[in-house]
């Protein structure tokens, strides 16, 4: 997640600058170079997490959310779309990640992103309601917080 957030302040162009901060704050060398190229992998593949999120979430295109919870929606799309870890261990742990690290309604905003986008579910942008009734991004995020069928379960 840190690699990812840096990727995304600094640009590519930083990359050794980035992997040296990694390689510093990771107990051994080998643990700091592994979630570097864990992050690159994911990196190669963030437009496309972006679009998706940004469809399934069109009031909170990438561009509006946090950088914190852009990282950690675009590591967990990686984990899920290459099967690098089980669908519901991806968004645990996203979810806890959004807990520590990210705003009070974020982890229930990367939740239901990251269950829509597990379940291919596009057929209801998440700021549209039920019927003609839409909700505004505050709303959902609301609605989300208090659905019982919480995909991180």
């Amino acid at each position: 997640m840190q690699a990812l957030y840096q990727f995304d302040l600094r640009g590519e162009q930083d990359r050794d600058a980035i992997l040296e901060a990694l390689c510093e704050d990771a107990d051994d060398f080998s643990a700091g170079t592994e979630a570097f190229q864990l992050a690159e992998s994911a990196w190669l593949m963030h437009e496309q997490a972006d679009a998706l999120a940004t469809e399934l979430a069109p009031d909170w295109p990438t561009y509006r959310q946090p950088p914190i919870d852009r990282a950690i929606l675009r590591l967990a799309y990686f984990e899920i779309t290459t099967s690098r870890a089980p669908v519901k261990v991806a968004i645990n742990e996203a979810v806890e990640l959004a807990k520590a690290f990210c705003a009070e309604h974020s982890p229930a905003f990367i939740n239901g992103v990251l269950d829509k986008m597990a379940r291919g579910d596009k057929s209801e942008p998440l700021e549209g309601g039920p019927g003609d009734k839409p909700m505004s991004p505050e709303a959902w995020l609301a609605d989300a917080m208090n659905d019982s069928s919480d995909a991180s379960a």
